[in-house]
């Protein structure tokens, strides 16, 4: 089987540091489910403080649906929670600017 990795970065609105993480401290089982039930694992945002860039990691598994997660109610909730925080699209999404890969060790 195998694993895409993916990369992308996010910005957090300033003062939000704490909040950011809270809500996420108490994310939704029902966005995990979601998100674990799409193929996603491994999925971690980290956090430079002097930028607020969040820089967001990921692992798909093979067949993973993860394209169809913009059209999901949970998702969408979560999206329209977490807007006033962080930069986001007209449609609540993030903004998220993919990164490219540059090295992997296994």
């Amino acid at each position: 089987m195998s694993v895409e990795r993916i990369g992308s970065k996010m910005h957090l609105n300033k003062g939000q540091e704490a909040e950011y993480r809270r809500r996420h401290d108490e994310i939704w089982p029902e966005l995990s489910r979601l998100l674990t039930e799409t193929g996603i694992s491994n999925y971690s945002i980290f956090l430079d403080p002097e930028s607020l860039t969040l820089f967001a990691y990921l692992e798909l598994r093979d067949g993973h649906t993860m394209d169809d997660l913009p059209k999901h109610p949970v998702m969408r909730r979560w999206w329209a929670y977490m807007q006033d925080i962080m930069a986001a699209n007209p449609d609540g999404s993030p903004v998220s600017e993919p990164l490219t890969p540059v090295f992997h060790l296994d």
